[in-house]
């Protein structure tokens, strides 16, 4: 198992509902990403997400899903970048969103880096059978592969930059994609605040569409499309097997969150076997 060095304590606000939070991450010698709000836990597990509408929420269901976690996806995506499989996270303030940083997965890996690291990533055996959802428009495949794991993801947006797009993650732009900020319609921003969610949006921690550009200098070409693909990795780390880790390749048309995670349990399924 490979964990944090040591405790590292961290405060931010949260995106949808702008409450300020923080938290202590602790090193663990049992594997799993866990939770701990409200004298109960929460485990980092795919059969406990309970919403995907704006971003991703767990839940303790076994218990009725009275402590609930949002926005893990960018936490997620950087234990897997880092190959961390064992740690626990204390919410030492009254909000249940994680912090939402700069909208990437940059600043979690920064901190996980001064901090360093203890043991290491356990192995788990590659894909050895093809996954496959699919629903309307959306699709996602997943094949083994005799190298690194890839992830070719396809966005259709109301956006000249995004129309049929495809972006790739591989070995040499790994940056591009743990640094690549959640995005949104800025026509649509108003709408989502007026229904009490989205309060912590700002131009620093997300990309903005307009018309015919952005409302912040990108920081790569087609970074709302990258951040694609850093949401699938932490929606699919919810498995317990590191997408990193599996050598497959991954291609994905048009999904999101809900997809992604409907995609995690065949995923898993596949793997448990």
């Amino acid at each position: 198992m490979k964990t944090l060095k040591s405790n590292l304590i961290l405060s931010g606000t949260g995106l949808m509902f702008a409450a300020p939070v923080e938290i202590t991450l602790k090193p663990s010698d049992e594997k799993g990403i866990r939770f701990f709000i409200q004298d109960g836990m929460v485990e980092a597990k795919v059969e406990n997400v309970v919403s995907t509408e704006h971003c991703v929420i767990l839940a303790d269901i076994e218990n009725g899903a009275k402590r609930k976690i949002a926005l893990i996806e960018h936490f997620m995506a950087a234990c897997a970048v880092r190959e961390i499989d064992a740690l626990d996270v204390y919410f030492n303030s009254q909000g249940f969103e994680m912090p939402i940083f700069d909208g990437s997965a940059k600043v979690w890996v920064e901190e996980f880096d001064k901090i360093g690291y203890v043991g290491e990533r356990e192995e788990i055996a590659p894909l050895s059978s093809v996954v496959t959802f699919q629903k309307d428009n959306s699709s996602i495949v997943i094949m083994p592969s005799k190298v690194e794991t890839t992830i070719t993801y396809s966005v259709n947006f109301n956006h000249p930059d995004l129309r049929q797009r495809w972006v790739n993650l591989d070995k040499n732009n790994i940056n591009e994609i743990i640094e690549a900020r959640t995005f949104g319609y800025l026509k649509d921003l108003e709408k989502f605040q007026a229904a009490g969610y989205s309060k912590g949006v700002t131009v620093e921690n997300t990309v903005g569409l307009t018309d015919n550009g952005y409302t912040t200098t990108l920081r790569s070409e087609f970074e709302p499309a990258k951040h694609k693909i850093l949401d699938i990795i932490g929606d699919l780390y919810l498995t317990g097997y590191n997408p990193f880790k599996l050598k497959a390749n991954i291609l994905v048309k048009e999904a999101g969150h809900a997809y992604h995670i409907e995609c995690a349990k065949a995923l898993k399924q596949t793997l448990n076997k």
